[in-house]
């Protein structure tokens, strides 16, 4: 999903959208105007917007389950995953209304490079499987490669903007 014509809204919003950095293990939802940014290798980011009330949210995770044992963080899919999607629904969003993109996934050292199985592709299932068991749909998608990426995602009109490095 690559951005339209012109400048990304981290230059072109400056004055209407709060401009976030977002770091791996963090989650960020708001119902205000954000352009939240983020740099992916392997990791995945899972922006989700809701239309109708234009509110929306991103998150950044490294690994893709969290098995018990240490305290459950962002840092992992299946709990940054799931604690966006509540926190938009804390905003007063509707899951039926919900609409996904999914950003990462690559597999950007040549060591670790399993086929469709490495790191980065596990984090994309990950991310696609528990979308799907929360009917939320995805309309679109820049995973897999051997390239990392800079996205900038807008909470309030659900639009990114998307570079390979």
């Amino acid at each position: 999903m690559r951005g339209g014509a012109g400048r990304p809204p981290s230059v072109m919003d400056r004055g209407s959208r709060l401009n976030v950095y977002l770091h791996p293990g963090q989650c960020y939802v708001s119902s205000d105007p954000a352009a939240v940014t983020t740099i992916l290798g392997s990791c995945v980011s899972v922006c989700l917007w809701d239309p109708a009330l234009s509110i929306g949210g991103m998150n950044h995770y490294l690994l893709p389950y969290w098995a018990g044992g240490s305290s459950a963080s962002f840092r992992y899919g299946n709990v940054a995953v799931q604690c966006l999607i509540e926190n938009l629904l804390t905003l007063g969003c509707a899951q039926e209304r919900l609409v996904a993109k999914l950003f990462g996934g690559g597999c950007v050292i040549d060591a670790f490079n399993e086929g469709e199985n490495h790191l980065g592709m596990k984090n994309v299932r990950v991310a696609r499987t528990l979308l799907g068991e929360a009917g939320i749909r995805v309309a679109g998608e820049d995973v897999g490669g051997r390239h990392g990426r800079k996205l900038i995602f807008q909470t309030d009109d659900g639009v990114a903007w998307v570079k390979s490095l």
